[in-house]
């Protein structure tokens, strides 16, 4: 809270000017002390301590004239008000400059919102120079307060009216103006709201502003002979915003919820009617409540830049959409959004986003809000985003399971492509929320478990939608090469003992479970059974994932042989070589082969993104050699991308674990020095990396290993069972 500090302002002008003089007289003082000392051939130094008392002095009096001004500024806005005491009349002052400033330029740039929602062009561009005060509290506060939630309101929706006018005019320049000072104003508007309606920010206005809002939204609004309602208005502050800061969840619970609801009971009637058989055969569509920009026809003219399309863009956005691009920064806010149900609803607003209403979210074609919401939505790790993750595959692959079926060959067929089409823009935030929870594709096709309702069944066809996408199916593949990478981690290394445990970060606990054998030690053969066991496990998600995308390809008569280029460039920047974030050991020679690589410190990672980690190493081998291994290149199928990959992991976990140490490397085109090492990978040719991979393949065991790996991934058979296929090849290489 901000402190006042009672003044009179007469008192306080003589105040000022007595330390200003008393600076100046001060100062000529020490002048002449000085000069007098020095002639005298005396220490000078009292004169040096009396010019600092001046200075000090000085420094005071600027301060108060600075106060002065702004005292004096402030009473002839009319901005503070005075009391009378006993004592005399006092005027209110904030103890802080910085605030004083904020009350003073956020009442003025509440009055020039005031004056442009009036149509006044002077005051709007008088508007712009407060562009960049939406970050200070106090100017926040006297801002939202000056303007209240009507006039907040009033502004977006006389902006819009003033832009039609203009336009059905022919006034170019007139048009320009409005759109560039109306886009500006906006953006300040949003700020100030977002930080305003935020509990935890200093600028909050407060619960009853929240609750004014939700009134102003709901009531209906008149400007220039246009009537609307007050949410089509702040829908174009929602839509301006740029995430920082975003808004709380607060806001969503109190105005976002509202307006779902809002929308909701003013189009409920019209939706029931336009599912009708008779109102369908007349094109009965079911629309959605539009934002004032897009029920005037102003396209974006008054979106930022950023943000705007193409010039001359005759996109819509609903009111609901321009509520989501304000969500989708902040994951409390999406959660708070999303993870609700009404009173007296019987769905979440998730449930009834994707269902009830979807109809009407296809009519914008707006998806792009929405996407980024369920991705901030349903990625974290937390409970409630893994909640949501596993309600949005559930309800997808219930929507979307009546679009497949089996064709005469046996393979999946598209049986309804309207369908289909109907959800295909929400196939890559669906990826995305099953690749943040990659870990239940294990779970529920390993153990037969349940992802919160999701059955293997649902998460497979959910597969099919999410596949579809380029950039889901690249998701999906990262996320699973992720897991695997982390379940090789965990196995132990060569050389494991009760002595050695603690020092390398196990348990004696751990020693007995992963001591096959009794002998007290891990050995080569132990870490082989656990590669093993790791190897046939990982292979399982990345064939569901890998056989979905086959079928998915099949059924648009598409290749079903492409390599997608994003896997592609994965194998050939050698991801598969990156040593393991965090890991606690690696074998004696694997130094040699991560050389510069790990002295970089790449395997103190741990805890960065993967995503992150693999560009930092494909960068830094790129500018090595071009590339490692040109077979790379002429990957003509998903499959052998994915076998590469595993490959390339096997072979570094074997490294690092120490499967390899005692494997003899002489002759090999890899080697360097005596005795010999395994040269750093940044520093491989083609030729060399190829061999190294067939050494660990036929040395060290890894060929009994990708055997396992590719008998498993080869191996469709359940991911038929689940889509209700019959492929007359299944269980071979297809």
């Amino acid at each position: 809270m901000t402190r006042f500090t009672g003044v009179k302002q007469p008192d306080f002008d003589t105040m000022t000017s007595k330390h200003t003089e008393a600076a100046r007289r001060l100062e000529e003082l020490a002048q002449a002390l000085h000069g007098e000392l020095r002639s005298a051939g005396l220490d000078t130094s009292p004169a040096a301590r009396l010019r600092q008392l001046a200075g000090r002095v000085t420094t005071q009096a600027e301060d108060l004239r600075r106060r002065q001004k702004l005292v004096h500024e402030l009473q002839r806005q009319r901005i503070t008000f005075g009391r009378s005491t006993p004592a005399g009349s006092f005027l209110e002052m904030p103890d802080g400059l910085e605030a004083a400033k904020g009350l003073l330029d956020g009442t003025l740039a509440g009055r020039a919102a005031l004056k442009a929602a009036d149509g006044d062009a002077k005051a709007l561009a008088e508007l712009e120079k407060y562009a960049s005060s939406g970050g200070d509290a106090e100017f926040v506060k006297a801002f939202l307060g000056t303007l209240g939630a009507q006039g907040l309101t009033r502004l977006p929706g006389s902006l819009a009216a003033q832009l039609r006018d203009a336009r059905a005019h022919g006034d170019a320049e007139r048009v320009a103006q409005l759109a560039s000072g109306g886009s500006k104003a906006l953006r300040l508007l949003s700020a100030a709201l977002a930080r305003g309606t935020n509990p935890k920010n200093p600028a909050y206005a407060g619960a009853g502003f929240l609750q004014q809002l939700v009134q102003q939204g709901r009531a209906q609004h008149k400007t220039g002979g246009t009537t609307y309602s007050g949410y089509q208005a702040q829908a174009l502050i929602w839509r301006a915003h740029e995430g920082k800061p975003p808004y709380s969840k607060e806001f969503m619970e109190t105005v976002g919820r509202d307006v779902i609801v809002y929308e909701y009971e003013q189009r409920k009637d019209e939706w029931a009617v336009s599912k009708e058989p008779l109102s369908r055969v007349f094109a009965g569509t079911q629309l959605p409540i539009i934002d004032l920009a897009g029920a005037l026809g102003l396209g974006t003219l008054l979106r930022p830049a950023t943000h705007a399309g193409a010039p001359g863009a005759k996109a819509q956005s609903s009111v609901i959409d321009d509520l989501f691009h304000a969500a989708k920064s902040s994951r409390e806010a999406s959660h708070a959004l999303l993870n609700h149900t009404p009173p007296g609803w019987k769905k979440s607003v998730l449930d009834y986003l994707l269902t009830t209403r979807w109809e009407a979210a296809l009519h914008t074609k707006d998806h792009a809000p929405f996407n980024d919401l369920l991705v901030t939505a349903t990625t974290g790790q937390d409970a409630t985003s893994q909640k949501l993750a596993a309600d949005l595959t559930k309800i997808l692959s219930t929507e979307v399971r009546g679009a497949f079926g089996k064709a005469d060959s046996g393979n999946l067929e598209i049986r309804n492509r309207d369908l289909l089409d109907r959800y295909t823009a929400l196939s890559y935030p669906l990826a995305r929320a099953i690749a943040a929870n990659i870990d239940q594709l294990s779970r529920l096709y390993l153990n037969h478990a349940t992802f919160g309702q999701v059955t293997p069944q649902d998460m497979s066809y959910a597969l099919l939608l999410a596949t579809s996408n380029d950039a889901g199916f690249e998701a999906l593949i990262r996320a699973q090469t992720e897991h695997m990478r982390a379940a090789l981690d965990t196995v132990p290394p060569v050389g494991l003992n009760a002595s050695n445990a603690e020092r390398l970060g196990f348990t004696k606990a751990d020693v007995k479970e992963y001591d096959f054998d009794g002998d007290g030690r891990v050995d080569k053969a132990d870490i082989m059974q656990f590669l093993t066991d790791r190897t046939v496990a990982e292979a399982s998600p990345f064939k569901h994932i890998v056989e979905t995308r086959r079928q998915v390809l099949v059924a648009q008569g598409l290749d079903d042989k492409k390599a997608d280029e994003a896997l592609r460039t994965m194998v050939g920047n050698a991801l598969g070589l990156l040593p393991a974030p965090g890991a606690r050991q690696a074998g004696e020679i694997a130094a040699g082969a991560f050389g510069e690589l790990i002295g970089k410190g790449y395997d103190k990672l741990a805890g960065v993104s993967y995503d992150e980690i693999a560009r930092q190493v494909a960068q830094h081998m790129s500018e090595r050699r071009p590339g490692l291994d040109e077979t790379h290149r002429t990957l003509a199928d998903n499959r052998l991308g994915v076998e590469r990959l595993a490959e390339q992991m096997l072979a570094s976990s074997m490294l690092t674990k120490g499967v390899l140490d005692d494997t003899r490397m002489d002759g090999r085109m890899f080697a360097i020095g005596n005795p010999p090492a395994i040269k750093p990978f940044g520093q491989m040719n083609p030729k060399e990396y190829s061999d190294f991979l067939e050494w660990a393949r036929k040395k060290g065991g890894g060929s009994d290993l990708l055997d396992r790996f590719h008998n498993s991934f080869r191996q469709t058979g359940d991911v038929e069972d689940y889509l209700d296929l019959d492929i007359l090849s299944s269980g071979g290489d297809k």
